[in-house]
């Protein structure tokens, strides 16, 4: 039965709204007290409105000039992808002539009886009947030292 004894009780309705009611002017004047403290703060920042506005319109002018010019996808970057780009349009060009010089010597290999033979003398080193093939000796470099001492 101690043990009931100790338990907080739970207070009656009528007791919170006492409570509140004997404690209403003491929270109205501590609230005027933090307002009249408050007022000067505020009366300056409400002074300086203009100036704080103008102020924060800068810094976020500032800060998206930064991140424009600077940013993952600013102008500098879009700069070097612009010139990549074009340097790759320029190798796919060239990739395209160069495709286009192979079809056509695949064309004239398929069909061309000039460009069959031309190819076998230079490559084969085939000759017609009665005609000689003068090769040129190919020049062997004769081997480096290994340091440079022997050189001297």
């Amino acid at each position: 039965m101690n043990n009931l004894a100790k338990m907080p009780r739970f207070p009656r309705p009528e007791d919170g709204l006492r409570a509140m009611a004997e404690r209403a002017p003491h929270a109205e004047a501590l609230v005027a007290s933090w307002i009249e403290w408050a007022r000067p703060t505020g009366l300056r920042i409400y002074a300086l409105r203009r100036r704080v506005a103008t102020a924060a319109v800068f810094a976020l002018t500032f800060w998206l000039f930064v991140h424009i010019t600077f940013g993952a996808n600013g102008m500098v970057v879009y700069r070097q992808k612009r010139a990549e780009h074009k340097e790759l349009e320029n190798q796919i060009e060239q990739l395209h002539q160069e495709n286009g010089r192979y079809g056509q010597r695949i064309q004239a290999l398929k069909s061309d009886q000039s460009a069959i033979e031309k190819e076998a003398r230079e490559q084969l080193h085939y000759a017609r009947p009665g005609e000689y093939v003068y090769i040129n000796p190919v020049a062997q470099n004769p081997a480096l030292p290994a340091n440079h001492s022997a050189k001297k």
